[in-house]
């Protein structure tokens, strides 16, 4: 590097010292635009392997509003377990979820009204004891007392035939088939 050009630069009569901080200010606005907020992972911490990363500013995890109601999606679904009754959709066929992407009802999905998407669950059908693992991708179900809609393909491998109780939790593994 040419320091004489340099010290000419800071030196020299022709630069006005606004000029000078134009340019810094310049440099610096250039500069910040590199940086971003780093993903937020649905499991609440910093693995590489997690597939299923989100960032806040997604549509689909802001507040939302439905029938009059507000609902808030959670940032993290780390510890994330409850109990309540499930039912199953179907009818949507093609329609796309909250994500954006398309709904399949032989599928094996779900929605929630607050876990972040995509989150990965197990769901438990406490009237049989079988379980499968999935990922959530939708908002719903908006029916009182529901706790979460399966896609029919998923309803089918737990054995649900309209309602049932279930037990949903958190996973942070790869999602698999009906244990």
């Amino acid at each position: 590097m040419n320091y004489s050009l340099v010290f000419n630069f800071y030196g020299s009569n022709n630069y006005s010292g606004s000029g000078l901080l134009g340019l810094l200010a310049l440099l610096t606005a250039l500069l910040s635009g590199c940086a971003s907020e780093p993903p937020l992972l649905s499991s609440g911490t910093s693995s590489d392997t997690d597939q299923y990363t989100y960032r806040r500013s997604a549509p689909y995890n802001k507040p939302y509003k439905v029938k009059g109601k507000t609902y808030y999606p959670m940032t993290s679904a780390a510890g994330y377990s409850e109990r309540g009754i499930a039912s199953w959709y179907g009818s949507e066929s093609g329609n796309k979820t909250a994500m954006g992407t398309r709904f399949r009802p032989q599928g094996v999905s779900a929605a929630h009204k607050t876990l972040p998407l995509p989150c990965k669950v197990r769901v438990t059908n406490l009237h049989n004891g079988r379980s499968i693992d999935l990922v959530v991708n939708d908002r719903g179900p908006f029916k009182k007392n529901r706790l979460i809609d399966l896609s029919h393909g998923a309803a089918k491998k737990l054995g649900l035939k309209g309602m049932a109780e279930v037990k949903v939790e958190y996973l942070s593994n790869k999602v698999s088939s009906v244990d």
